[in-house]
């Protein structure tokens, strides 16, 4: 193998890639990534076993072939080369002679033969959606997910889709949130699959917020997410996800509408003096006031109060206000509404106008 290319044409895909590239390995091939060079294309991919990334690029392809060569030292090297170097990869027997200017490094290399990498996925159903509205999905939800829980399929974020919409929902037990955008060509209803944690924490590094199209395809056994020109590959995780739509409250029957901005900082601010381990604040709902009360070991204690428009019965409840300010900092808009039934069920957060997202909060005993 032997390709000429700039700097950058080696150095973007690497980067695209090298997330996945663990510094810890069970395998030594794993902390190596696979190059590919052949007709005037540079294709780079890297995997942890769970999930991989594949980038590509357009070099000057010499001579074509395939090779896995150390991923972190080649990224140190490209990094630390000046901007518009022209680099020359030559495979030398078992080693990789990097040139550039008046620079020569020598890399080991591990045949590609060895380097596992995912080929078909068999998908269910293709879809197609603005690059913007898929990380919106991610972003609106991802943390909620589970870390390290024995209930493995916590450990990753649910997709499913409908006739007309792509819902994402994660939670960890204590608390929710779904989002849901609208599919412009439609999809196969009734389809879930979870993709774990770090897939999810992986495509939210590398999608953007443009208009471009991306398709994501669905199989039993994996998710291929296609961005321009990174293929994302991820293994799903095999289990049954709750049925999440029996833990949000349909229509609370007393709303509190507040200023998101006002509500959050009020929260920030009582948050100082609760219990660091449990973290709990006590709601006092009474009519157009909302009394946010927190206290510590320590004896100390927090009071704030916040106009807010309610009409109903005064009540009282707590929550864990770590998961509060999370949905909070996630509702899109100036207003939000928060959703109760009594002092002992959960609440609903969303935006006053925008319903596509929700936040469920369980209670907590103070």
């Amino acid at each position: 193998m032997k390709i000429i290319a700039k700097r950058e044409a080696i150095l973007s895909p690497l980067q695209a890639v090298i997330g996945v590239v663990e510094r810890k390995q069970t395998m030594p091939i794993l902390a190596n990534v696979l190059v590919s060079a052949k007709g005037g294309k540079l294709s780079i991919t890297a995997t942890d076993l769970e999930v991989e990334l594949v980038a590509t690029s357009d070099v000057d392809v010499q001579r074509g072939g395939d090779i896995t060569i150390p991923g972190r030292k080649l990224l140190d090297i490209c990094r630390a080369l000046p901007e518009g170097t022209e680099i020359t990869l030559t495979q030398e027997g078992e080693r990789m002679l990097v040139r550039a200017r008046k620079s020569r490094f020598t890399l080991s290399t591990l045949p590609a033969a060895e380097f596992p990498t995912v080929e078909e996925i068999n998908a269910e159903q293709t879809l197609q959606l603005p690059q913007k509205d898929f990380k919106r999905l991610l972003d609106k939800t991802h943390f909620s997910m589970a870390q390290q829980d024995v209930r493995y399929y916590l450990n990753g974020l649910l997709l499913e889709t409908s006739a007309k919409m792509l819902r994402a929902v994660a939670t960890d037990g204590h608390r929710l949130a779904l989002c849901e955008v609208e599919l412009p060509n439609g999809g196969k209803a009734g389809q879930q699959v979870i993709v774990p944690r770090k897939g999810v924490l992986e495509l939210q590094r590398i999608l953007g917020n443009e208009d471009q199209m991306l398709e994501v395809s669905i199989g039993s056994n994996h998710l291929r997410v296609q961005i321009g020109e990174i293929r994302f590959t991820s293994k799903l995780i095999d289990g049954r996800f709750p049925e999440y739509s029996r833990v949000i409250p349909a229509t609370p029957p007393k709303t509190i509408g507040a200023v998101r901005d006002d509500l959050r900082q009020a929260l920030q601010r009582a948050a100082i003096l609760s219990n660091e381990k449990y973290r709990g604040i006590r709601f006092a709902l009474k009519p157009n006031a909302l009394m946010i009360q927190a206290h510590n070991p320590e004896q100390e204690e927090a009071e704030e109060e916040v106009e807010v428009t309610y009409d109903g019965e005064e009540l009282e409840i707590g929550f864990n206000v770590n998961y509060l300010l999370d949905a909070l900092a996630a509702v899109d808009g100036a207003d939000v509404q928060v959703g109760l039934t009594d002092g002992n069920s959960s609440c609903l957060i969303r935006a006053t106008q925008d319903g596509s997202a929700r936040y469920v909060v369980m209670p907590m005993r103070l």
